[in-house]
């Protein structure tokens, strides 16, 4: 019975959560395309710095470690986009014209910047959905309602992330459904996360700590190197109000549903 509760929470709160984010983005939002970056921004960086990484801190282990490896992650993805953009750059380049110097240019900055946001996202989304489902499981366990509430909360809570992530990953598709796919399979490994929390939950809760300082890197990484770059142009003074607006939001939508979820 335990276990089969567990399952049926983690897949409401990892793929629900998803459905509901794809409702909203496209369907509620859909006008605000460009809004919705200013709004991912900020809620990416809210769920790291006023969700994942409070909680890790919080935790056993020593907050060195935890910074240490928040540091090492975010090398990492520098490093690995460094090289994607290599490669996409090398196949771009390769038999352009010298005429359309500039024109490629910035067709092929817009391009390489395409692959960073959208892998680092499922990364840090896969790595932050299994210790989702960890947390969900320990719930269980401890007690029936404690799971569901804890269930509720987690789908709660990453309703306003996971718009946020179709949004970089709408950047990276031709259509909406592949974004909408790779989301909810990595939204599917909070079940994995579940299943593994009931059978290993006492071995996992050392290490869950560093998995949710990994899941900030990998969300801080995407904010600031692909999407605020994207915010950085010179905007009248009405359009960047509306850009500090609309980051403002996706920061408190995830620090109210955050505290509201505790």
């Amino acid at each position: 019975m335990t276990l089969l509760s567990i399952l049926l929470g983690t897949l409401a709160a990892g793929v629900g959560s998803v459905l509901v984010a794809a409702l909203l983005t496209y369907g509620v939002l859909a006008r605000f395309t460009q809004h919705l970056l200013s709004l991912a921004a900020g809620a990416l960086l809210a769920t790291a710095f006023m969700h994942l990484l409070p909680e890790a801190i919080n935790s056993s282990a020593d907050a060195k470690d935890l910074f240490a490896v928040l540091l090492g992650c975010l090398i990492f993805f520098f490093l690995l986009d460094k090289a994607e953009l290599y490669h996409h750059g090398h196949e771009h380049h390769h038999g352009h014209s010298h005429d359309h110097a500039h024109h490629d240019h910035s067709h092929t900055h817009h391009e390489e910047s395409k692959p960073s946001g959208g892998w680092a996202v499922l990364v840090g989304d896969s790595v932050h959905c299994f210790g989702d489902g960890i947390l969900i499981a320990s719930a269980f366990i401890a007690d029936f309602r404690l799971g569901l509430v804890a269930s509720l909360a987690v789908l709660a809570h990453e309703v306003p992330h996971h718009m946020g992530d179709l949004v970089v990953l709408r950047q990276t598709e031709t259509s909406a459904n592949p974004a909408l796919l790779k989301l909810c399979m990595a939204g599917g490994v909070t079940v994995l996360g579940g299943l593994v929390g009931y059978f290993l939950v006492a071995q996992l809760q050392d290490l869950l700590p560093f998995m949710l300082v990994v899941a900030s890197g990998s969300f801080i990484y995407v904010a600031l190197a692909d999407l605020i770059p994207q915010l950085q142009t010179r905007l009248s003074l009405k359009a960047t109000a509306a850009q500090v607006a609309w980051l403002a939001v996706g920061i408190v939508l995830v620090t109210v549903v955050s505290g509201l979820a505790h």
